[in-house]
């Protein structure tokens, strides 16, 4: 009995790792791609550090942002940087 215990434990265990190694390999797959999206937008004159700023405000809660925003505008404005 133990031994089918250890068995089993064991397809499963493996069945995890390959699973995990699997996404990992999908991972750097799409990596890739993005790489490659954005050296073909680079190509074409835009900015991708911009571009990447971009997409991260499009991640974040629009209330967070705005408030960010507001407040970057008063520190600004209090450096003399408006």
């Amino acid at each position: 009995m133990p031994n089918d215990v250890y068995n089993v434990a064991a397809d499963e265990l493996r069945q995890f790792i390959e699973q995990y190694e699997h996404l990992e390999a999908e991972k750097k797959d799409i990596t890739e791609q993005q790489k490659d999206v954005m050296s073909e937008a680079k190509a074409r004159g835009y900015d991708t550090k911009v571009m990447k700023k971009i997409i991260a405000m499009r991640k974040r809660d629009q209330n967070d942002l705005a408030e960010e925003e507001a407040i970057m505008d008063i520190y600004k404005a209090a450096l003399g940087m408006s």
